[in-house]
């Protein structure tokens, strides 16, 4: 690796410019070189450079732990998270809902169940908008996390009911992961906010050193937010910002009026420039298009404002039916606590005597 001599005064004999460009070279010899795969997937975790120490699963303290206010849910799967970013660059945040990553970010999730890690996720953006992904499934022993599957592990873990908690396919990630405005998911403004939300269902403690928003702004990593900024999702109640923000992470990477989704008119998606949910106007009496099979008799709307039993979210969040279940893969439980959660917020909704019929597609 070489770097330029800069030109600059003399003194000693040598110039400042040689000795800057000397100090520089032997700091990037001193980093960590990690072989670059290109569009091919690294053979197995150790070789995508989270750890500092393999050995020891002693994370390289270069890369920076988040944990997003709003957590996904995965069969009550505890998570690790991560993000590096190439030396001396930044994201650019200046549309607040769609960060763009530089060349080389890369991000790990640790998946374990009882103490036990079972896959690492991983993402690298190779640049131009194209990213990797892909799957490790570690050994019981916890010494080896080779690739998963192209097509992903069926039965990683055991769960209750003679469930299983299964590792995507690398197709399964780019559903999810492709169906938004943008790839990255659960690093944001709003899940970054230092104004947490204490109701978050599933909410996880900060671990040490992870970085907020406010953290990010401080170390010059992100441009484009300004200083201060602390979204928070305009909400009645504890308990509407609560369900709003499951809501938004659970289910806005796809349905969302800017993603893949968009035509079919269900916002569930919170945007920075939301002076109120989104989900008000597009679910709120709205009657399905085409409701699917399984739902029970006189399930006819999106979200039955004050009637929970009548509010086709909330059944399809509680069955696991196939073809019926909410959200379409991912996980193989129920999530009862942010069932619980929602069923309340739709209960304290005030219920329409006749309310007028809104048709912008369905579910689906």
């Amino acid at each position: 690796m070489s770097a330029p001599f800069l030109a600059g005064s003399r003194r000693g004999g040598a110039t400042l410019g040689a000795a800057l460009a000397l100090s520089a070279m032997l700091a990037a010899l001193a980093e960590p070189v990690r072989p670059s795969f290109g569009e091919a997937v690294p053979p197995d975790l150790f070789a995508t450079g989270l750890y500092a120490d393999p050995a020891t699963r002693s994370v390289d303290p270069a890369h920076l732990a988040f944990s997003p206010q709003y957590p996904l849910w995965t069969d009550g799967a505890a998570k690790r998270r991560w993000i590096s970013l190439p030396p001396g660059t930044r994201i650019n945040a200046s549309d607040p809902d769609r960060w763009l990553f530089p060349a080389g970010t890369r991000f790990w999730k640790e998946f374990a169940f009882d103490g036990q890690p079972v896959e690492t996720r991983y993402m690298e953006h190779l640049g131009e908008g194209r990213w990797v992904f892909a799957a490790y499934e570690w050994s019981a022993d916890g010494q080896d996390a080779p690739l998963a599957p192209e097509r992903g592990r069926a039965g990683a873990w055991p769960l209750q009911g003679g469930r299983a908690h299964a590792i995507p396919g690398r197709s399964d990630c780019r559903v999810c992961h492709g169906s938004g405005p943008a790839p990255v998911l659960g690093f944001s403004a709003l899940q970054l906010s230092p104004d947490r939300d204490p109701a978050a269902p599933h909410a996880e403690p900060l671990p040490a050193g992870a970085v907020d928003l406010a953290a990010l702004v401080e170390r010059g990593l992100v441009e484009g937010v300004p200083a201060g900024l602390a979204p928070r999702i305009p909400a009645a109640d504890p308990v509407e910002r609560a369900a709003l923000g499951y809501l938004h992470a659970n289910c806005g990477h796809c349905h969302d009026d800017r993603g893949a989704l968009a035509d079919l008119g269900f916002d569930l998606a919170h945007g920075l420039d939301d002076a109120t949910p989104a989900v008000r106007a597009t679910a709120f009496g709205v009657t399905l298009k085409d409701p699917p099979a399984g739902l029970p008799e006189g399930v006819g709307l999106r979200i039955a404002p004050g009637a929970p039993e009548a509010s086709a979210l909330l059944h399809r969040a509680g069955s696991r039916d196939r073809l019926l279940q909410m959200p379409p893969l991912g996980t193989a439980l129920v999530d009862e606590e942010a069932l619980a959660l929602l069923a309340r917020w739709i209960a304290n909704q005030p219920r329409a005597e006749d309310p007028a019929p809104h048709i912008e597609g369905d579910l689906r």
